[in-house]
């Protein structure tokens, strides 16, 4: 029948508030990111670091992270880590931004600009604005590593799949009340900069208050996976014997990055999960990028444009919260083969919208015209409701359902495959999707003559997801059924004593 009330929520509550905390700072600093790299070097940098800069960060990583993984305890891995990337945002305010005229080579720049041609821009423009590249790659790095690999390894380690499928939809649901919160905050972040008095700078202000309340929320997500290791984990009634075990399966001989690389690569149910995750990635970039160049054209100004970003934000949060409640209704009434399929499906008729206001704007001149918003406008906000939807959805089904996959697997599949997977596949996609886009820039000559041939590219690869979703749907029920068979053919650990005895 599950655990007890109490002990389940002496379990989930600590594991929401984390998930809170971690995707408050994910939602500050992917507005952070964007603000200064689409304000400084343009919308056109974006394609070129995630393709030549973090996937190869996101590679490296997943190479230390495997030797961490062999060597230490995994919640030594998980304050290390986390660590890190707190003592980074918070250095990047306090002493990098300002002294970015030391830091940043701007002769230099000036004079590779006069001397390469018009379409080295953008690498001129990471070169000399590097110290944002840096920024941009740690931010999207925390997307990967924080929420996915730290969070959700730690959350399918101590819940079964029952309880996956119950709470992990609730999760969403009150970390996108983190997505409203930080939205609103980054408002009235860009609000108090008009409140200034004159020499201040106006984004540097900001950038310490936004980096101050990231590290704020870092130091409580610590704080609370160290009451976790402490008190619920050392509760018998909220890790049952067969979960401990889950846990505790560390000892043995370590594969070396290589021999687990080969170990994955004959899965096809890791397979098949890296392609959800590849194909998600590679079709939101391939409509993202293309929504970004029109926001700075609306928004040219770094606060206009924050200030945008957070509405934003906010705006995905409360329709994401709405397909929350939808979500687990389908996961449970539908179970996961149909869940997993509700994300392509969003991404495909959304992107039709977005795509024909683009290929067809002179028949829709007169409709926008009749609304009273420019073209540019239109553009911008067909764009983010396409952004919202696919994210909402994203949140609210296609998360839950990648983390409940997880569960059923072995601990070398889980700890490595999951490092594999989310931090080398999610930006693997991305920069999939921007390779793609430059290879039709080449071809075509600009990104809006590219258009039609990077619709059809979309559609592509939403009809692959689709067929890897149906393959692994079946695996996963297989396994599922093994686990739960398994898990009832155990001992149960009932007596209520157990709990006393121990404490």
């Amino acid at each position: 029948e599950g655990l007890p009330a109490k002990r389940e929520l002496k379990k989930m509550l600590p594991l929401a508030l984390m998930f809170f905390c971690i995707l408050f700072n994910y939602t500050v600093l992917c507005d952070t990111k964007d603000v200064l790299v689409v304000t400084s070097g343009g919308a056109e940098v974006i394609p070129f670091l995630k393709t030549y800069v973090t996937l190869p960060a996101a590679i490296g990583f997943t190479v230390v992270y495997s030797n961490m993984v062999n060597s230490m305890s995994s919640s030594k891995v998980f304050f290390t880590i986390l660590a890190g990337f707190t003592a980074f945002f918070g250095s990047f305010a306090a002493l990098v931004y300002p002294n970015i005229g030391l830091l940043h080579p701007t002769a230099s720049a000036a004079w590779l600009a006069s001397h390469l041609p018009a379409g080295f821009a953008p690498i001129i423009a990471m070169f000399k604005y590097w110290t944002f590249g840096v920024f941009y790659v740690f931010a999207q790095l925390w997307g990967s590593v924080v929420v996915s690999l730290l969070f959700w390894g730690f959350a399918n380690e101590v819940c079964s799949v029952a309880e996956a499928k119950r709470w992990y939809p609730l999760f969403g649901m009150l970390a996108n009340v983190a997505l409203i919160f930080s939205g609103q905050f980054v408002k009235q972040v860009s609000r108090m900069r008009g409140n200034l008095a004159a020499g201040v700078d106006p984004w540097g202000f900001s950038l310490k208050i936004l980096m101050s309340a990231v590290v704020v929320m870092a130091g409580v997500v610590m704080g609370t996976y160290r009451h976790m290791q402490k008190n619920v984990l050392t509760d018998p009634e909220c890790v049952p014997a067969s979960m401990e075990r889950k846990t505790k399966k560390k000892k043995g001989p370590k594969m070396s990055m290589g021999e687990s690389m080969k170990y994955l690569a004959k899965s096809s149910y890791i397979r098949n999960l890296a392609f959800l995750v590849i194909a998600y990635g590679m079709s939101i970039n391939i409509v993202e990028v293309t929504w970004k160049g029109k926001l700075k054209e609306a928004f040219p100004n770094a606060n206009d444009y924050s200030h945008f970003m957070g509405s934003f934000s906010s705006a995905t949060g409360a329709v994401t919260l709405t397909m929350m409640v939808v979500g687990r209704w389908i996961l449970n009434r539908f179970g996961w083969g149909v869940a997993s399929l509700v994300t392509p499906a969003m991404l495909g008729i959304t992107g039709i919208g977005f795509f024909s206001l683009i290929l067809f704007k002179d028949f829709f001149a007169p409709i926008t015209a009749s609304l009273g918003v420019s073209p540019l406008m239109m553009a911008v906000l067909v764009g983010a409701v396409q952004n919202i939807l696919s994210k909402a959805s994203k949140y609210s089904l296609f998360d839950p359902c990648k983390e409940t996959a997880y569960i059923p697997l072995d601990q070398e599949m889980r700890t490595k495959g999951k490092a594999a997977i989310d931090v080398i596949g999610n930006p693997l996609g991305k920069s999939g999707g921007s390779f793609i886009q430059q290879l039709a820039i080449v071809a075509f000559g600009s990104l809006s003559a590219s258009t039609p041939a990077l619709g059809t590219v979309l559609f592509g690869i939403i009809a692959l997801w689709v067929k890897a979703s149906r393959d692994l749907a079946v695996e996963f029920e297989e396994k599922a059924g093994a686990m739960a068979k398994a898990e009832a053919e155990e001992p149960n650990p009932e007596p209520a004593t157990g709990a006393t005895a121990s404490s």
